[in-house]
């Protein structure tokens, strides 16, 4: 089986940089959930509320864990579900993490609501995603995003 690495954290916190950055510099292929969502068309129902699609993470899980197996490459997969996938396939969990002002003006950057802002602030306060995969058994390395990292420095941190 091939190398793969799982980015997972609090929306806005510089997953999907980071995991592209990281894909790039080993010579990884970088897998964007959204699209999977897409194409596999997992998007059960929309939240009024919350303005999102709401997703079930285990049949996102199982495309996702199909997807690796038959996988030929090393893969960077990205998403702030992608915790969910069976730890057995995962050789690393990256948990991207930033400060809560930082996260609060990328959030608002991005057009979030005042509510969908405050839960994904408390989300990141509660460090959801870490405590979920740390619970799924995932191997986890934590990541602070608030400033530009380096590859060379990231590639010490998964190391």
């Amino acid at each position: 089986m091939m190398a793969v690495i799982i980015v997972s954290g609090t929306p806005g916190t510089g997953k999907t940089y980071l995991a592209k950055r990281l894909a790039k510099s080993l010579g990884f292929k970088y897998t964007d959930v959204k699209r999977v969502i897409s194409k596999n068309k997992l998007k059960e129902r929309y939240d009024r509320k919350r303005r999102t699609y709401v997703v079930d993470e285990k049949k996102l899980a199982k495309i996702l864990e199909k997807m690796i197996r038959d996988s030929d490459e090393n893969l960077v997969i990205e998403s702030h579900m992608s915790h969910f996938v069976d730890p057995e396939l995962v050789d690393l969990c990256i948990i991207t993490k930033c400060e809560l002002k930082t996260l609060e003006k990328r959030l608002k950057n991005k057009g979030y609501n005042k509510e969908k802002v405050r839960e994904n602030l408390d989300c990141e306060i509660f460090d959801i995603c870490l405590n979920e995969a740390k619970e799924n058994g995932h191997k986890t390395k934590i990541v602070d995003t608030t400033k530009n990292i380096n590859i060379a420095e990231l590639k010490r941190i998964i190391r």
